[in-house]
């Protein structure tokens, strides 16, 4: 038992170990993750499991969407899990996160397919990414806070880091079990089975985890700060008025958003989410060589979390992170060219020596980005860039005269691309057949492959560069939440520190991948849609070198 004086009254308070309460927060958080990466990595499946009544792009696009809607409801989850943990205590908060959690990962595992249900499925699925998101929005910051306000002042890098780790094993554990059930279905059942059905054993799977996760987290008692600023009678009684209603505390939790979290987002979720899509979409790489590469890729990025936690106690929070955001910048577009050139060099050859030109009229064509499957890109434009879009292959625009239907040239191959404008449903969709196949078949004559050649692949040159972007996403994300704790006072921390950590996570971070992928859809380049998480870095960047203070060795009693 360890004692708290208040008034010369001494105070019972259980005593939890730092290991104890580093395992307990991280194996929670670890099994949250969990949840949020099996969706993310069976996006393509759930795409055509949920979205079957929508054309290929769009379909991929709304699962994309609805990755990202998850994220969409973490600020929500973090204020009001923010509020109960500063006024109840920060135990209580995350005990309740975790087992939302895990319900509605369970529930994805057990829903009706589209083909079963009609919309009922989809919108039962939206249903269950927004209990994930709402959950997971106020499970981190419980995690972070519990463990900084355990840890010796001169350690709250390196211990907080742990909690970082569990991103890292999350990913690890989600794709090991994906990877171990596609083998197992796929030997047992046939290369269909897992399409079909066995993507729902990784989300079934969580069930066992959730319980290990409640058991180690009602072990715990509650932080020793809060417990302490209890007993003098300093809780909180509006975190909400006091963390965004007063400016000095408002200032602080804009700076964190803008100048730690924006870099943050958009760097983690580039480097452990959008380069799967990437992969997967437009280099045509096969689901389970991703799937190795990603688990070596987290794997790596383990120990670099706690390396960097701790560079932070000796360096600073400040210079780590900004070295993680300066590489993260320099870095984007050359990493992911380099992954084309080491994953489907065909590809790059091809792109290099065979360029794709969708020359049309501008007035005749529209955003290649239908969400939702309404559009029905029917001009002599629309069927071309689709086509090509479909195909996962850059391509440029040039502009033609007025009025004169659109042409995809390959190399030195012209086909003409047709009007379906007015045109029964069927009719159309054999117009845009039509077209698609003679663009397929001048697309594999001018050497562009249908899927990446595993022989020419270099998989230890591309884990080289899928490491450049790790070293550069744990740099900032290892120091963060010390940073983020040592920000704000206790009595508000919880409320204050979790909402922009979430929106910089939910709302920047979830949606690179969709971002990403409709901007490339909409511009018809593979690498355009970098510039996304480049501008939030960059901004970033600017704010934290200029305006961020520094927080090593900030007292958590304040």
């Amino acid at each position: 038992m360890a004692e708290l004086a208040v008034e010369g009254v001494p105070m019972p308070v259980k005593a939890t170990s730092l290991k104890t309460v580093v395992a307990a927060s991280a194996a929670g958080t670890t099994f949250e993750w969990y949840d949020f990466f099996v969706f993310g990595s069976l996006t393509q499946i759930i795409s055509k499991t949920f979205f079957s009544g929508l054309p290929e792009t769009a379909g991929y696009i709304a699962a994309l969407a609805l990755f990202g809607t998850g994220f969409l409801f973490r600020p929500i989850g973090a204020l009001v899990f923010g509020r109960i943990g500063d006024r109840l205590g920060r135990k209580g908060a995350f005990l309740v996160t975790v087992a939302l959690m895990g319900g509605a990962t369970f529930g994805i595992g057990v829903l009706p397919s589209y083909a079963t249900a009609g919309i009922a499925a989809p919108a039962l699925l939206v249903l269950m990414r927004i209990l994930q998101g709402f959950a997971l929005g106020g499970e981190y910051g419980g995690a972070a806070i519990y463990v900084a306000e355990h840890a010796a002042p001169n350690a709250r890098g390196r211990s907080t880091a742990w909690v970082q780790t569990s991103a890292a094993f999350g990913l690890f554990s989600a794709l090991t079990v994906i990877l171990l059930t596609r083998l197992a279905v796929g030997k047992l059942f046939g290369p269909t089975a897992f399409d079909a059905w066995g993507w729902r054993i990784p989300f079934l799977v969580s069930a066992g985890l959730l319980a290990i996760s409640i058991y180690m987290r009602l072990k715990l008692s509650e932080s020793p700060e809060f417990a302490r600023m209890k007993a003098r009678g300093e809780g909180a009684e509006k975190p909400f008025a006091e963390a965004f209603g007063q400016w000095p505390n408002l200032k602080i939790v804009i700076l964190a958003l803008v100048g730690v979290m924006f870099a943050q987002g958009a760097g983690w979720y580039t480097t452990f989410f959008y380069v799967q899509t990437f992969m997967e979409k437009f280099l045509k790489v096969e689901p389970a060589t991703i799937n190795t590469l990603m688990m070596a890729a987290a794997a790596a990025s383990a120990p670099l979390y706690v390396l960097f936690g701790w560079l932070s106690d000796k360096l600073g929070r400040k210079p780590v992170m900004l070295f993680g955001m300066a590489l993260m910048l320099a870095a984007f577009f050359p990493a992911f060219h380099a992954l084309s050139r080491t994953l489907n060099p065909a590809l790059a050859e091809a792109q290099a020596a065979t360029p794709v030109r969708v020359i049309a009229d501008p007035a005749d064509c529209s955003l290649q980005f239908d969400p939702v499957g309404k559009a029905s890109f029917t001009s002599s434009c629309d069927i071309a860039k689709s086509a090509v879009a479909n195909a996962g292959v850059s391509y440029e625009n040039v502009a033609a005269p007025p009025g004169s239907p659109a042409q995809v040239r390959v190399g030195l191959i012209t086909i003409p691309s047709l009007d379906a404008r007015g045109l029964p449903k069927d009719v159309a969709k054999a117009v845009k057949a039509t077209v698609e196949g003679k663009i397929k078949q001048a697309l594999a004559h001018g050497g562009y492959p249908t899927k990446a050649d595993p022989a020419r692949m270099n998989l230890l040159a591309a884990f080289g560069v899928l490491l450049v972007l790790v070293i550069a996403a744990t740099a900032v994300y290892g120091p963060l939440a010390a940073c983020l704790v040592e920000l704000f006072p206790t009595r508000i921390r919880y409320t204050a520190m979790s909402l922009p950590y979430n929106i910089g996570t939910g709302w920047v971070g979830g949606f690179v991948p969709f971002t990403a992928f409709a901007i490339v859809a909409a511009v018809g380049n593979i690498y355009s849609g970098l510039w996304y998480p480049f501008a939030f870095t960059a901004l970033s960047v600017v704010t934290c070198l200029l305006l961020l203070p520094e927080t090593k060795g900030r007292p958590l009693d304040r």
